[in-house]
């Protein structure tokens, strides 16, 4: 028969894609596959059915036969209702959608009742709407205790560092592969491995060279490290005991009998079942201490593992909750055993004072600098109950800000996420304490100051604004566009043809202009930026190659006309003393270039890439020209 049976497999698209990768499946459907024979099965797939059947008693017909042809796991999933979805118009027990078909909605905890009175099982939660019930036991033992177990890394074997005088110098080269095939295997355990967990091979190759394969352990009990073991051991058994704590909190039924490797483990570890029970209960019992919660969050936050909201929340990525110390890892067990797997999410945050834990999915949350959260969950473990928000119609998806708080070095692209969100700070342009800004008031100031995120990066857009369109916080591009004497003359149009040079603009008014103006008041621009087509009519009193107001124009060869980039104006303050303008100016603010023609004359300033912070003095001569002089911004 088939491994898997999918009981209501529809147009049968399922069963089709496990059969092409060589999986033996098979499936049958009362509308489109009614001749299809039903068949037991080791897994048996009751996916979105119950759902979508009207009368109670077919529906309760339909889990039960399922069940029925169940010989290892039965999987259940059912559509949830949301605090933020439309259900429809109420028909019967569930409602009718807009597409006039029959649904029934289940929260979490209906759906988990109703499959655990329906089959006298106790269902597992796997993800939000879908649940586990095992006819075998063993196998259900296997998963539950696979769930709570962490993935450790053990340490690599290694030759001996001391060997007894009796020992043949070349005894651990000859039988070197098995022994270090059998401490990988004690280190994986946790545990001396009995020799039925022994491969033949190796059993009797160890045999052979130590005459027994406790006197093998022993042997590399004496001649290996202690410290990997150790630490093998106590993660082992922290993994126990959380295991052994979320079945209490389950209340499941006691097993007959335990599965063979979990009665190794906590005989070796433990000693007996009961001593192994006790310490789970008060570890168990232990989460009702909110001090207790505080401080593991504490402990858990200064190991680098999430972000700590003291006395209120830890916050952190859902790979990191198996590095939880064990307190934590069963807090958030007991808010998995009614949600599902953790993994379903991004997010955990552990709420320390209200017994409450909160598990938040993103759209894309390792591709993206800044994901947008989709749905958020919030577990509330004193009521053993859900609330599920759904995000993107009815409330807009909120940002993440600063996800490198909540993952560690080791994920991926970690210093990437880091040097964005440098970036983003340095522009000083939004409060990112609570939950910062709102999307629309993000999305906007972002694109007002010209800035696009892309991905993991922030960078300017490769568009053209508008000339009206804000450049800084009190001027527009028009102003810096349409300033010069010869542009208003000529009218020419002057418009930059490369997006950098937009850009440039726009990063000179935030940079050096917009402070200038917060202090001294508005000012009145005499030059700004200057095209091909209007440096030809004011030829020979300019330089586009060295002043940047050609800004990242280029040539008709493709090379910048300026290579010093940036952009330039020439501006002066009515009223002021350009040398109180200009000091001001070089001791405040990130200029690349200012040039002073005099206490009552417009000043050249630009920001660029070189930011070489250099002041020039214009000194005229006997015969009227202007000598550039370079000097401290103290002499101004």
């Amino acid at each position: 028969g088939p491994v898997l049976f999918d009981y209501g497999c529809g147009r049968g698209d399922d069963v089709r894609g496990l059969t092409e990768l060589g999986i033996a499946a098979a499936g049958w459907d009362p509308f489109y596959a009614p001749d299809n024979p039903i068949q037991p099965a080791s897994i048996v797939n009751l996916g979105f059915v119950i759902n979508v059947i009207e009368d109670p008693e077919e529906r309760l017909e339909a889990l039960t036969r399922a069940w029925s042809l169940t010989q290892t796991l039965l999987v259940v999933s059912v559509m949830l209702t949301s605090q933020t979805s439309a259900r429809g118009t109420d028909f019967n027990d569930g409602v009718l959608t807009q597409r006039q078909t029959f649904q029934r909605y289940f929260t979490q905890t209906e759906f988990r009742a109703y499959l655990a009175e329906a089959l006298e099982e106790e269902p597992i939660a796997v993800a939000p709407g879908v649940l586990y019930v095992f006819r075998d036991k063993e196998a259900e033992q296997r998963f539950l205790a696979g769930r709570c177990r962490s993935r450790r890394q053990t340490a690599l074997p290694r030759p001996p560092s001391r060997r007894p005088a009796a020992d043949t110098p070349d005894r651990y080269a000859a039988y070197r592969e098995p022994l270090e095939r059998l401490w990988d295997q004690w280190l994986t355990l946790a545990r001396r491995p009995e020799a039925d967990e022994v491969a033949a091979a190796d059993l009797t190759a160890l045999v052979e060279g130590f005459g027994a394969l406790p006197k093998a352990l022993r042997y590399l009990a004496d001649h290996q490290d202690p410290q990997p073991l150790a630490r093998a051991e106590a993660a082992r058994r922290a993994d126990l005991l959380v295991y052994l704590g979320l079945n209490l909190f389950e209340r499941r039924r006691p097993y007959t009998q335990l599965e063979p490797e979990l009665q190794r483990a906590i005989k070796a570890l433990f000693g007996d079942y009961t001593t192994a029970q006790a310490q789970a209960r008060a570890l168990l019992f232990s989460i009702r201490d909110t001090q207790g919660i505080a401080e593991a969050c504490r402990e858990a936050s200064e190991q680098g593992l999430g972000w700590l909201d003291p006395g209120r929340s830890l916050q952190l990525h859902t790979s990191l909750v198996e590095r939880l110390p064990p307190l934590l890892r069963v807090y958030v067990g007991a808010a998995a055993a009614l949600y599902g797997d953790t993994w379903e999410a991004d997010l955990v945050k552990i709420h320390i004072g209200s017994g409450k834990l909160s598990l938040m999915r993103y759209d894309d949350f390792m591709g993206l600098a800044l994901p947008r959260l989709l749905e958020r969950v919030k577990v509330r473990l004193r009521d053993q109950d859900c609330d599920w928000y759904l995000y993107g119609d009815t409330f807009a998806p909120p940002w993440l800000f600063h996800k490198s708080r909540f993952i560690n070095e080791e994920f991926p692209n970690y210093p990437e996420q880091v040097a964005f969100e440098e970036a983003l700070d340095a522009l000083g342009l939004f409060d990112f304490s609570g939950f910062g800004p709102p999307p629309a008031v993000f999305a906007s100031t972002l694109a007002r100051h010209r800035w696009v995120v892309d991905g993991l990066r922030l960078r300017r857009p490769d568009t053209c604004p508008d000339l009206d369109d804000a450049c800084g916080r009190f001027l527009t591009f028009r102003k810096l566009i349409a300033c010069g004497e010869t542009q208003a003359r000529t009218g020419l149009p002057n418009l930059p043809r490369q997006a950098e040079s937009w850009n440039a603009l726009q990063a000179l008014a935030e940079r050096v202009l917009d402070p200038v103006i917060d202090w001294f008041g508005m000012i009145r621009l005499s030059y700004g930026f200057c095209s091909p087509e209007l440096a030809r009519e004011i030829a020979g009193r300019t330089d586009p190659k060295l002043d940047q107001h050609a800004a990242h124009e280029r040539n008709r060869l493709g090379n910048p006309i300026c290579p010093r980039l940036g952009a330039a104006v020439d501006f002066i303050v009515e009223d002021e003393d350009m040398a109180e303008v200009a000091r001001w100016l070089a001791e405040n603010t990130p200029f690349d270039r200012l040039y002073f023609y005099g206490p009552n004359q417009p000043i050249h300033v630009s920001y660029g890439p070189e930011h070489s912070r250099q002041v020039v003095r214009m000194v005229p001569t006997t015969n009227g020209r202007l000598i550039p002089r370079a000097i401290a911004a103290a002499e101004l």
